[in-house]
């Protein structure tokens, strides 16, 4: 436990998960699927940051949408084959780390080596009867899923490899299901992962992918909370940014997010700048994501309550009482589930910035609003952005 963060016991706030959150999905584990809901932490070196993390939080019994993770056992099934090792290590070995461009062009043809390795038999057998699992568990035909990225060196306290991989949104049917985790494995392989790893020394056969499939949350607002102030690390606050919609808007720069201070021992809103949101990213009938104009006065409107607000901040606080420090929390408000059931958390990772400093809590002083959301929070959108 973090021995400056005011201890509040939030336990009996916890918003009532619904009851396909609540209950274990009856489908059966395998070396190539692990469940989120009966995670252990033996599973934590096949599943990467991201997948462990969410296994941890429903151990905590924390909101989270229902899934599993295609194991790092099945990942390392495509390296099987020699040529495919060789033609990839070749490619790695003729990267200049100064050439841009060139690096992106590599990064393209590894992702199409890998994309064109067939996924063996046994493993797509086994995501196909986990995701029909997911489907009855959930009570909908083709159930639309995101397909996440979860690499095995993710969120380490000394380095933070969120967003260097890819996340695929909207994804519905087995096959397709299997295809796109196929592209979350090429993604180890971005440019941009590949210049993060040569820059942190880590080797890239060091690290292998796990894939998150989990129920597709449709956002009416999204965003990101610090269980501290990120302007200054006081830890009696939660800091919030909030925007309509799914959270590309703020990541491709398109709209500034709402920006709160949480008291977390009040549990009071005392600071609040509303931005003007101009546009948001939504989900159609259809199963696309399309970019829509905001309009009148919902430009200037808060994307969420004060009730929101303090619900994201127990949630969040409920995951840094859990994992014994600052955290870096993803959630959403999911428009299908009822009012005051509908905070849901997509992801936890510790803070990687103050947690790192000496504690000083500050009472006061002046709130510099953050100038950017974490770029996992939803991002890409439903098509491949490396290649």
């Amino acid at each position: 436990m973090c021995e400056s963060c005011p201890i509040v016991d939030w336990e009996h706030e916890l918003p009532t998960v619904r009851s396909f959150t609540a209950r274990k999905v009856d489908a059966t584990m395998t070396d190539h699927i692990v469940w989120f809901d009966r995670y252990d932490h033996s599973h934590k070196p096949f599943v990467g940051g991201k997948n462990a993390s969410l296994g941890e939080m429903m151990m905590a019994e924390l909101p989270v949408p229902p899934g599993f993770a295609v194991t790092t056992v099945a990942y390392d099934q495509i390296w099987v084959d020699a040529a495919t090792v060789t033609a990839v290590n070749d490619l790695l070995r003729s990267i200049d780390h100064d050439d841009f461009a060139a690096n992106r062009r590599i990064s393209g043809e590894i992702r199409s080596i890998i994309e064109a390795v067939p996924v063996p038999d046994e493993v797509a057998a086994d995501i196909a009867v986990a995701y029909q699992a997911l489907c009855d568990h959930c009570g909908v035909a083709d159930l639309p899923v995101a397909v996440r990225s979860s690499a095995t060196a993710e969120d380490l306290p000394d380095a933070s490899f969120a967003g260097q991989q890819d996340t695929y949104l909207w994804i519905q049917g087995a096959d397709s299901v299997i295809d796109h985790v196929r592209q979350c494995w090429s993604s180890i392989f971005t440019d941009r992962a590949i210049a993060y790893r040569h820059s942190m020394g880590y080797l890239h056969q060091a690290i292998a992918m796990s894939v998150g499939v989990q129920k597709m949350v449709d956002p009416v607002a999204s965003g990101v909370a610090f269980t501290l102030n990120p302007s200054n690390g006081d830890r009696s606050q939660v800091a919030i940014d909030a925007s309509w919609g799914l959270g590309e808007a703020v990541v491709s720069g398109e709209v500034t997010p709402d920006n709160f201070l949480v008291d977390k021992v009040l549990r009071e809103v005392i600071k609040r700048e509303i931005s003007d949101k101009g546009v948001e990213y939504k989900l159609t009938d259809g199963g696309t994501v399309e970019k829509l104009e905001i309009t009148g006065d919902r430009r200037t409107s808060p994307s969420v309550t004060d009730d929101d607000l303090v619900a994201v901040a127990i949630l969040a606080r409920r995951a840094e009482k859990h994992y014994g420090c600052p955290q870096d929390v993803e959630w959403a408000i999911d428009r299908h589930l009822p009012t005051g059931e509908n905070v849901v958390m997509l992801q936890s990772r510790p803070e990687t910035v103050w947690s790192q400093k000496p504690t000083t809590s500050i009472s006061s002083g002046g709130y510099d609003p953050m100038k950017s959301i974490v770029s996992t929070l939803v991002s890409p959108l439903h098509k491949k952005q490396d290649n």
